[in-house]
């Protein structure tokens, strides 16, 4: 396998040393838990070496990766395509029928599995693939996977897998000890740890701003509006929190977004698609966004409700200043609130204009296109009819993500009246479908 090829087909320059590092051990050990911090790239560490490792394309299933999340599984899956290797992936996840996706294990006949626990175990145990050709099992986030309950699940797909030789484990905060039912023994396993303090001082800003009121809608809305078009995740602590915090911008005219796990998994792909292309600058989110995300480029994070803990501080902070990159983070507090005792260091406060900026308006735009993959329509069909049939030229159409049943293509804002107009009754691929701007 050609590593330069790969990491052009990603559009990566070089791999870090954490990377270089796991792309070395892993061929060396039998199994190796990686220790690293949240948004230092552990997908490429273990996904580089472990398609290395796979034998002939298309000989059965070799490989299972375990993630907590379907946002991650779906992430996974994406960075895999990305490296365009002869090798398949498929991911599996709940909120959709197995049946759909046993039927694509079929056509597709994958050499690896991203999945979360339970669905995986629903197709072992359904024995909608064979398992003893599966010789590796990683499984991220472990951490995650085992704070949010999955032991159970987790032990009964490793007993439904008999020809493991490997194990692979990637977490963002170490534990006292694995769990027994991982199969891990201290004889066989590489631990590389990367979660020695690298300090951030230099590249994470951090800043108290003080709220007037309890409810602090009124302030965040302020800050918002000062921070512009810069990609801005904001964290509460609750569901409820987010919708409310969300109707409240949209009754300003603030463009955002809310996610959390409480809403139907499309609305939370949207969601979070129209935040990476920078058509929404602004996402409210619960914990969920915290970890196992892949916002490339994000500049500040608000704790809009102070973290529940120190761990949910850092993993929230770990969403923006990723590699070498700069960022901000912003602390709401009332009166009544004070700095938790784990942020150490001084934080000088953000003083807000007397004068409130307009409220930003993004150049881009989202569109939602109802046909995907599974129309045989890729990421060219979809450019070339937009500049064919929309008028489009190749500055003004932004990133194109090809779902399995539909397509997010992002367009610059001042071109969408005049686009959906050209391309009304047109057909994509000799195939009738609805454009329109996602809401």
């Amino acid at each position: 396998m050609d590593i330069q090829a790969v990491l052009r087909n990603l559009k990566i320059e070089s791999l870090n040393p954490m990377q270089q590092s796991m792309l070395e051990a892993y061929g060396n050990s039998t199994d190796v838990l990686l220790l690293s911090p949240t948004g230092s790239g552990k997908t490429l560490a273990y996904l580089l070496p472990l398609v290395q490792s796979l034998g002939s394309a298309g000989g059965g299933v070799q490989a299972v990766v375990l993630v907590p999340s379907r946002e991650l599984a779906l992430q996974t899956e994406g960075v895999f395509r990305q490296m365009a290797l002869p090798f398949k992936a498929i991911c599996c996840y709940g909120g959709r029928p197995a049946m759909e996706e046993h039927r694509t294990m079929k056509g597709v006949n994958p050499d690896v599995i991203i999945a979360t626990p339970g669905r995986m175990n629903d197709h072992l145990e359904k024995q909608n693939f064979d398992a003893s050709t599966v010789s590796t099992l990683v499984i991220d986030e472990f951490d995650k996977s085992l704070e949010l309950g999955f032991q159970e699940e987790m032990a009964q797909v490793i007993g439904r897998l008999p020809a493991l030789r490997k194990r692979v484990l990637l977490s963002a905060t170490d534990a006292e000890e694995i769990p027994r039912f991982v199969g891990v023994g201290e004889a066989t396993l590489c631990r590389l740890d990367y979660l020695a303090p690298q300090s951030l001082a230099h590249r994470l800003a951090v800043w108290q701003v003080a709220s007037p009121a309890k409810d602090k809608l009124e302030t965040l809305y302020q800050l918002l509006c000062m921070l512009g078009e810069a990609s801005t995740l904001v964290f509460v602590n609750y569901r409820e929190s987010v919708d409310r915090v969300v109707g409240y911008l949209k009754s300003r005219k603030f463009p955002c977004d809310a996610f959390h796990g409480g809403m139907e998994q499309r609305d939370r792909e949207r969601a979070l698609y129209k935040f990476r292309n920078g058509s929404s600058p602004v996402l409210v989110s619960t914990d969920l966004a915290a970890r196992g995300l892949d916002i490339p480029g994000l500049d500040n994070v608000v704790h809009y409700h102070l973290p529940l803990n120190e761990e949910a501080y850092t993993h929230r902070n770990g969403r923006t200043a990723r590699w070498e990159a700069r960022g901000s983070v912003y602390l709401l507090l009332h009166s009544e609130e004070h700095l938790p005792a784990y942020v150490e260091q001084e934080v000088p406060t953000f003083d807000l204009s007397s004068v409130t900026p307009h409220v930003p308006r993004s150049r881009w735009t989202t569109l939602y296109i109802g046909k995907g993959k599974r129309d045989k329509i890729s990421r060219a069909d979809i450019a070339g009819f937009l500049y064919k049939k929309g008028g489009l030229v190749r500055e003004e159409v932004g990133a194109v993500d090809v779902r399995e049943r539909c397509t997010y293509v992002a367009v610059r804002r001042t071109k969408v009246k005049q686009l959906l107009t050209l391309v009304q009754g047109e057909k994509i691929k000799g195939i009738k479908t609805l454009i329109e701007e996602a809401r």
